[in-house]
């Protein structure tokens, strides 16, 4: 911002901070720019050689980086304080290695980098006093045709410096005609100090030529506008000038000249002054700077220290309590299973008695009602033998409903037997009050089937709770989220294995793509534990179906 609304000390100041900073943090790629703008205030300001030696650096940068343009721009620079120190053969080596540069890379052409590189050679040409060379370079430059439209002020340039090497060859072909183009072109654009150096030169044409009278007339405009402009280098070549054509007060302007090339002198020692005391305070600056930002991070240092000892403390804490909280949920689910264990074994016991006592009445009917019952018929059969139509009648309904007698009573014996194998285990009770409970206290309609094949005697108390609370989740997790209108809980066998299918029609999820929440987890730790295999199949508005397969392990043998 500050190079840019030409505040040079501020500029500079800042350049140089950011110079520090970007070299420490090794950011080559904004390091080129950074030193070719340097270079560009040390250029303006007259110190050359610190100009020089930041334009080096932008090459080096700029070549790291491969910023052809910035590299164009630094070995421009480069030329230019060559130039300026008066070296204007290494300033033609920089230059040409511009110009190949701009060339081969056809580097923004509506800039005409090209011409303007061809200029600073032929400019370098001419005060070497190699006209000839001069006038080839400047002619290579308008050869451009979309120069005079495009680029007036550099044309008016062109053309100017190629008159005045022509003059100064004593080549005086459309030599004037140059000069005069060029002053119309300058005038168009306001350029005023380029118009002063206009004006200089046809001053020297006109005195070359022994016109004394335009000859000071151009000197005497040019050092009129040179006082507008208020620019040294413009005072200077005006009161040179002028001091050769005007001889009456050649004295005077000459005094004048030497004058302000002493203040220029004086002031350029100060521009360099300037620049040293600025890097120098810079340096300070930072150092203090640097100290400041160590005593902060030691403080910094010191609270996160603090904060993070703190927070440790805290977690210990923390995780402690939760640890604790764990480990009694932990013994707490651990005694809620013992307890249904208990109460499993406790109900097998007493299902067994009631089965014991439900055998031995039913071979009691059997063994004893029904052999009197069939002495009974048999004796009534034997009555058989009276033949009057009266006996005859009563004998057969007596020997029917004895026969209904034992047919009922053989009917309630399989009837108990059968009941045995319903109410071997409590469990398969326990899943049908579950079961019964989830119907009348929510809406979803619920089937069950459940394989009179399985043998639950032969599973154990352990797998037969994960199966009971895999069941009892999958339920409250259908009440909650799935939106379903039917379950449908199955148990099958296959003989070795007993499979838990429970089936709804809900809303469903994308199995892949959902989180698996502590419900879930539960339901797949438990059947891990049980040696089954545990799968979800779901899709979303195709309901959800989950299936649990465990291995029967026989852990008693029937008699």
């Amino acid at each position: 911002m500050y190079f840019n609304n030409n505040v040079p000390d501020s500029s500079y100041y800042y350049y140089l901070k950011a110079e520090k900073l970007f070299l420490k943090k090794e950011k080559t790629d904004v390091l080129g720019n950074l030193y070719l703008n340097k270079s560009t205030i040390q250029l303006i300001y007259v110190d050359f050689s610190g100009a020089e030696y930041s334009a080096t650096q932008a090459l080096k940068f700029s070549r790291l980086n491969n910023d052809k343009l910035g590299e164009y721009d630094a070995l421009t620079n480069i030329g230019i304080a060559s130039f300026n120190t008066e070296n204007y053969k290494k300033s033609i080596e920089y230059h040409l290695q511009a110009l190949e540069i701009a060339n081969e890379n056809n580097l923004n052409p509506s800039y005409f980098l090209q011409e303007i590189s061809l200029n600073n050679i032929g400019n370098c040409y001419l005060y070497l006093k190699d006209y000839k060379n001069a006038i080839i370079e400047f002619k290579k430059a308008l050869k451009n045709v979309n120069l005079a439209k495009e680029k007036p002020g550099l044309y008016a340039i062109l053309l100017d410096n190629l008159a005045y090497s022509k003059f100064k060859l004593g080549d005086y072909e459309n030599t004037l005609d140059y000069f005069l183009k060029s002053l119309r072109i300058r005038d168009s654009l306001n350029a005023d100090s380029r118009i002063v150096y206009s004006k200089i030169h046809l001053s020297e044409y006109y005195y070359g030529v022994k016109d004394t009278v335009k000859a000071l007339k151009y000197a005497e405009e040019a050092l009129s506008i040179s006082k507008k402009t208020n620019l040294s280098s413009d005072l200077l070549g005006s009161l040179k000038q002028i001091s050769l054509v005007d001889h009456k007060n050649s004295s005077q302007y000459s005094k004048e000249y030497i004058k302000i090339s002493d203040s220029i002198q004086l002031e350029e020692r100060k521009s360099k002054d300037k620049f040293a005391r600025i890097a120098f305070e810079t340096d300070e600056i930072i150092q203090e700077k640097d100290k400041l930002a160590e005593q902060n991070r030691s403080l910094l240092y010191f609270f996160v220290g603090t904060l993070f000892v703190g927070l440790l403390l805290f977690v210990i804490r923390t995780q402690r309590a939760k640890n604790r909280e764990l480990m009694l949920k932990q013994q707490q689910q651990k005694a809620n299973e013992e307890i249904y264990s208990l109460m499993i074994s406790q109900q097998a016991t007493i299902e067994e008695n009631r089965v014991r006592e439900k055998k031995r009445i039913a071979q009691e009917l059997h063994d004893g009602v029904l052999g009197r019952l069939f002495g009974a018929r048999l004796n009534l059969d034997s009555l058989n033998r009276s033949t009057d139509e009266e006996s005859i009648n009563s004998r057969f309904n007596y020997l029917n409903e004895l026969k209904n007698i034992e047919q009922d009573i053989r009917e309630i014996s399989h009837d108990l037997n059968r009941e045995k194998h319903a109410l071997i285990n409590n469990f398969v009770a326990i899943v049908q009050n579950l079961l019964e409970e989830q119907s009348s206290s929510f809406e979803p309609e619920l089937t069950s089937s459940i394989d009179e094949k399985i043998q639950w005697d032969t599973l154990g108390n352990n797998t037969k709770i994960n199966l009971y609370r895999i069941l009892q989740e999958s339920l409250q997790n259908i009440n909650k989220y799935a939106q379903a209108k039917h379950i449908h809980v199955e148990f099958k066998t296959d003989g070795d294995n007993i499979t838990l299918r429970v089936i709804d029609d809900g809303v469903g999820f994308e199995v892949d793509t959902k989180k698996r929440g502590i419900g879930l987890q539960n339901m797949l730790s438990r059947t891990s534990e049980s040696e089954g295999t545990f799968e979800v199949q779901s899709q979303k508005g195709k309901g959800t179906t989950i299936t649990v397969s465990v291995p029967l392990v026989k852990t008693q043998v029937e008699a």
